[in-house]
């Protein structure tokens, strides 16, 4: 058995957002820094913990936790679409495991993910299905969201079933840091925005055009410091991927989704599957933390982040 945790923001104006040339480098050096770990560890499996934007979940059926027996990526924001390579025997048999340990994990045999999953793969590789794949869902888009105590106990179970395996399992993140994306809330959405947060599975070409558009806004204004939206936090960043690498997960379980929404945005609890994924590496001990990016890039609306993990005992 061997782990390690690779995770990487994303963001849909990655393609199309403001960003200066040596921004867009960086950002390339990284996903290729990360990649070429990725293919030096030889993963057997990938157990990759991501959020939705209202794209394959809605509030119609809004599980905190979903574990995918078969997926499908939906092609949002210049992603592939296609079938995803998912380990659909080892996703029932972790299904079962998680229930067994205490985490009330719901199960699909039709996910439908959207960039949250697969972007940071086509970033690293070009393609989505470089390996086998148990892809976890974790709300962080549409509160109640589970708590960051959830999402440890989550991830824990998760590295348990994971260190059973006998396997070279790669443990993935994607989302945040912080960002402040222009996500209507239900409370307060008028009629027909309220309906897509319940049930706007495949919009049409003209609803997705309109919801491109005021990304795409969002981020140019982003860039001048508009007040519609909070600023990328690189002081929260920092402190964030300082915890993590601390190897302390418990101390994640007193932060609460209101203090990361109004420091870190409302796409800050994206972070939920950072949390689970280290704390799956954290079973199998003390763990190294290697920062391999980071940039607050305004224009993007990201905390920018890519990090890579394995447990001390492994790297020795």
């Amino acid at each position: 058995m061997t782990l390690a945790v690779l995770s990487a923001s994303h963001t849909p104006l990655m393609q199309d957002g403001v960003a200066e040339d040596r921004v867009r480098a960086a950002v390339a050096q990284g996903f290729a820094a990360l990649a070429k770990r990725a293919q030096e560890f030889e993963p057997d499996l990938l157990i990759q913990f991501a959020p939705d934007h209202f794209n394959g979940f809605f509030y119609e059926l809004m599980p905190s936790f979903c574990v995918g027996v078969n997926a499908t990526s939906l092609g949002d924001w210049d992603t592939s679409t296609g079938t995803l390579p998912v380990a659909s025997a080892e996703a029932l048999e972790l299904s079962e495991a998680l229930i067994e340990d205490g985490i009330d994990v719901a199960v699909s045999y039709r996910m439908e993910v959207d960039h949250g999953f697969v972007q940071i793969w086509e970033r690293m590789f070009g393609t989505f299905d470089r390996f086998p794949t148990v892809p976890i869902f974790i709300n962080c888009a549409a509160p109640p969201l589970p708590t960051f105590k959830r999402a440890r106990l989550l991830g824990e179970a998760v590295g348990r079933w994971a260190a059973a395996s006998g396997k070279r399992i790669l443990i993935s993140a994607s989302g945040g840091l912080s960002h402040d994306p222009p996500t209507p809330s239900i409370v307060t959405a008028p009629k027909e925005v309220r309906e897509r947060l319940i049930s706007g599975r495949h919009p049409s070409p003209e609803a997705q055009r309109a919801r491109v558009e005021r990304v795409l806004e969002a981020g140019a204004r982003a860039v001048n410091g508009t007040p519609e939206i909070l600023p990328v936090n690189p002081e929260w960043d920092e402190a964030f991927i300082e915890r993590l690498q601390s190897g302390n997960m418990r101390d994640f379980d007193a932060l609460t989704i209101k203090e990361v929404r109004e420091k870190a945005g409302r796409g800050g609890p994206e972070v939920l599957a950072w949390v689970a994924a280290f704390a799956a590496l954290s079973v199998n001990g003390d763990y190294k933390a290697d920062l391999i990016y980071y940039e607050a890039i305004q224009g993007w609306i990201a905390g920018m982040a890519m990090m890579f993990a394995e447990s001390k005992a492994t790297r020795v």
